[in-house]
C-alpha cells in the first residue's frame, strides 16, 4: 500500500519546512509514504527547499496556474508513480501530519473512497463571523446538490483512493474542492468525513481577495458542475419558471379580453408569448443538454479505462499536465 501525500505550493518557502516536519513516517496499513510537491510558478525558492527537505517528488509549473491546475497536476503525477492512496494538504501548516492517519482509516477501512478533514468551522478561533457563516451556508449547499452529508466542504484536507482519483476530472479553473465533492456525489463515489484538529494561521488565504469574490467564484463552480450533471433539473426547472410566468401573464390578458377590455392590455399577450416560447426553448435545451450528458458518461468511462493504462508506467523527463508545460524534476536540474 503506497501513499502519496502531495501539497500543492505557490512561493510557500517559508511555511514548507514546518508543513514538511509535521508528516508522518509511519501509519499502520501504509507501506510506503512519499511527498509529492507541486510547485504552481514559485518565484522563490520553494522547489530547492523541498528538494533539501528530502522531497522525493516535484512537480513545476514555469507560471502560475492555479489551485485547481496544481491539484489535477499533483493527482495525476501520484497516480502516475503507482500511489494506492492519495492525502492532499495544504503547505502553509493548516492541517497538523499527525491527522493524516485519521483520515486514511475510512479508506483502509473500505468504508469510503474518498474521505474529507472537517475542521469544525464553528470552533476555529481566527475565523471571522462572515467567513464561518459563509462556510457553513457554503456546504450546506454542496450536500443539496451532491447529495452527501460533507460538513466542511472547502476543506482541502482529504484522501482520495485510486479508484477515485481516477473517476474525479476538474474542469474548474478556480477550486477543487467544491467540484470534487459534487463530482464525487454524482458519481456513486463513497464519500466520509473525520473531524480534525488544524494548527495556527501562519497566513492569510490567497485563494480569494474578499468574500465577495469568493462566493461568486464558488456559486459559478456549484452551478456549473450541478448543471453538467443534472442538465434536465437544471433547464427544466429555469423553463417552467419563464414558462410559467408567460402562462400567468396570458392569464391576465385573457381575464380582460373576455372582459371587453383586451385591447388596452395588448402588450401583455406579446410578453406572454415570449416568455412562453423562451421557456420552451429552455426546455429542448435541457433535453439537448441530458442528451450530451449521456456522452459525457461515456467520456468519463472511457478516462478511467485510460488513465488506468497510462498510469501503469513510470514518470520520466518532461510532460504535459493539461495542456500546460510541467516538468517532473530531479535534484541536479535544481542546482543549476
Amino acid at each position: 500500500m503506497k501513499l502519496i501525500i502531495q501539497i500543492p505550493c505557490l512561493n510557500e518557502a517559508a511555511t514548507l519546512p514546518m508543513t514538511l516536519a509535521g508528516m508522518p513516517e509511519h501509519i499502520p496499513g501504509v507501506d510506503e509514504i512519499e511527498i509529492l510537491i507541486v510547485d504552481d510558478g514559485s518565484t522563490d525558492n520553494t522547489s530547492a527547499i523541498a528538494r533539501e527537505l528530502g522531497v522525493q517528488h516535484i512537480v513545476r509549473f514555469t507560471t502560475n496556474q492555479g489551485l485547481a491546475r496544481a491539484f489535477s497536476a499533483g493527482i495525476d503525477t501520484a497516480l502516475k508513480i503507482g500511489a494506492d492512496i492519495i492525502v492532499n494538504t495544504d503547505a502553509d501548516n493548516q492541517y497538523p501530519g499527525d491527522q493524516i492517519p485519521r483520515l486514511l482509516q475510512p479508506i483502509l477501512d473500505g468504508r469510503a473512497e474518498m474521505v474529507i478533514g472537517d475542521r469544525q468551522v464553528g470552533t476555529i478561533g481566527h475565523f471571522s463571523p462572515t467567513k464561518k457563516i459563509l462556510q457553513k451556508l457554503g456546504s450546506w449547499v454542496v450536500r443539496k446538490f451532491s447529495n452527501t452529508d460533507v460538513p466542511d466542504a472547502p476543506s482541502g484536507f482529504r484522501a482520495f483512493s485510486r479508484s477515485a482519483a481516477m473517476r474525479l476530472n476538474i474542469v474548474s479553473d478556480f477550486s477543487y474542492t467544491l467540484e470534487t465533492i459534487i463530482q464525487a456525489g454524482k458519481n456513486n463515489i463513497a464519500v466520509a468525513h473525520v473531524p480534525i484538529e488544524t494548527n495556527q494561521t501562519t497566513r492569510q488565504s490567497r485563494l480569494f481577495k474578499s468574500n465577495g469574490s469568493y462566493i461568486r467564484n464558488s456559486a459559478a463552480t456549484i452551478l456549473r458542475i450541478y448543471a453538467m450533471y443534472e442538465p434536465l433539473r437544471v433547464f427544466f426547472t429555469i423553463g417552467a419558471v419563464v414558462f410559467s410566468g408567460g402562462v400567468l401573464i396570458g392569464l391576465r390578458f385573457l381575464f380582460y379580453y373576455l372582459g371587453g377590455n383586451g385591447g388596452g392590455h395588448i402588450q401583455s399577450l406579446v410578453l406572454a408569448a415570449v416568455l412562453m416560447i423562451i421557456g420552451f426553448q429552455t426546455f429542448m435545451i435541457g433535453l439537448l443538454a441530458d442528451l450530451l450528458g449521456a456522452n459525457r458518461k461515456l467520456i468519463e468511462k472511457l478516462l478511467f479505462r485510460v488513465k488506468d493504462l497510462q498510469f501503469a508506467e513510470n514518470p520520466h523527463g518532461e510532460r504535459s499536465m493539461h495542456g500546460v508545460a510541467a516538468r517532473l524534476i530531479g535534484p541536479r536540474e535544481l542546482q543549476k
